[in-house]
């Protein structure tokens, strides 16, 4: 017999183990169930990315991503240092390397200030190297909210909270099928494994699109996946970098580019670039291309209308994939000293991005409802900062949805 729960979440990334604690916090008389595919929660974005805690300085204010930002931020601090995970408010610089970038530069200034964040500091070269000594640039933003943390170890203590609430988190469950009998989902796993429940919240981050589609929606959205890969600065070149420093953002892209970060274990991560992956776990020197999902991705229409309006940069993005010396010629932008010989091979991460039919990339949240289930499609970077913060959100649209 399959296992009944009143709530299943699938997904066991930040958001989805954010959206259970959430719920489970407002219904203390429902059982939740959260479905992960992976043996281990956090497999995927939520532990593949450059664990830096987000500040809203770059987003449009108004936005769901700027609200949910800023004060996911603050409930990720106080989380935090209640649980004893590890964090780190170090603070970043944005450089602008040319004059073409003080007038984006200016702009995030104005769009960190409209979205209440205090203590920024435009600051010139001089300034810019009071806070890394080895940067340069023409100009930069301080941005003293911004740090670093350990995101899979939130993951691990939300597991945690969770199961001492008495709801499960069920790992190796890999849903192969939805089916509505009544008024209950029925989901089975590839080992053959059931769970039932009245409400659903797709929280499948890659898969978030299938399992919507497995659970009788039509999404809106075709979620492709980007590949972003990282290096790490050699030993003897990490004390190049204090802490956080980026470039100014292309304001055409939901990227923010190549950039510095020391992460809470103290490795400096170089990167990532972002490609279009050939696979949803295309992860690099890991496998994991798909036929299937190139197959689906040539099909797209969207996909081949985003190609028809960023070739260029696609292509370029592709072959700094591929080239050392172009990545440390990224790099060298904002920290001269670094050659191709200071970098090492990193990680790699897979962001889900949603593509509208148009070919237009979702930059902001997207949550789409349906009959008896609440499916999030795209939930980008900031994610895992906000994650506490969506993951209220999320909760009150699925409980004002029961009611």
């Amino acid at each position: 017999m399959p296992n009944a729960a009143d709530i299943v979440v699938v997904g066991g990334g930040l958001v989805g183990l954010a959206t259970a604690r959430a719920l489970a916090a407002a219904t203390s008389d429902l059982r939740i169930t959260v479905v992960e595919a992976e043996t281990g929660v956090a497999r995927h974005q939520s532990g593949r990315n450059s664990g830096v805690l987000h500040s809203g300085v770059y987003y449009q204010p108004g936005s769901q991503k700027a609200a949910l930002c800023v004060d996911g931020a603050r409930k990720m601090s106080s989380f935090c240092a209640e649980h004893g995970v590890a964090i780190d408010h170090t603070g970043k610089v944005i450089v602008a390397t040319s004059p073409s970038e003080i007038e984006t530069l200016n702009a995030l200034e104005a769009r960190g200030t409209a979205n209440g964040l205090a203590g920024l500091e435009m600051v010139d070269e001089a300034g810019l190297r009071e806070h890394e000594p080895h940067a340069t640039g023409i100009q930069a933003l301080f941005v003293p909210q911004a740090g670093v943390v350990d995101f899979s170890g939130v993951a691990d203590r939300l597991v945690s909270l969770l199961q001492a609430s008495g709801h499960e988190v069920r790992t190796g469950f890999d849903v192969v099928a939805i089916d509505r009998s009544g008024s209950e989902y029925r989901l089975t796993a590839r080992t053959g494994d059931q769970v039932t429940a009245g409400y659903l919240v797709n929280c499948a981050g890659l898969h978030s699109d299938r399992i919507a589609k497995m659970a009788g929606a039509d999404p809106q959205v075709r979620i492709v996946p980007f590949r972003g890969e990282y290096y790490v600065l050699s030993t003897e070149r990490s004390p190049l970098v204090r802490h956080l420093v980026y470039p100014v953002p292309d304001p055409r892209f939901p990227f923010l580019g190549v950039h510095f970060t020391r992460r809470i274990d103290g490795a400096v991560e170089v990167g990532p670039n972002a490609v279009v992956a050939l696979g949803r776990h295309n992860y690099r020197g890991e496998g994991g291309v798909s036929i299937a999902d190139i197959r689906e991705m040539v099909t797209a229409p969207e996909l081949w209308r985003l190609g028809a309006r960023y070739w260029r940069t696609g292509g370029s993005e592709m072959i700094r994939s591929r080239s050392r010396r172009l990545y440390a010629a990224e790099a060298r932008k904002m920290i001269p000293g670094i050659g191709p010989d200071d970098l090492r091979r990193g990680g790699s991460g897979i962001r889900a991005q949603a593509i509208l039919p148009d070919g237009t990339l979702v930059d902001d949240f997207a949550v789409q409802q349906s009959d008896q289930a609440l499916h999030v499609l795209n939930a980008p970077s900031p994610a895992a900062t906000a994650c506490l913060a969506i993951g209220e959100s999320i909760a009150e649209q699925a409980i004002s949805a029961m009611a």
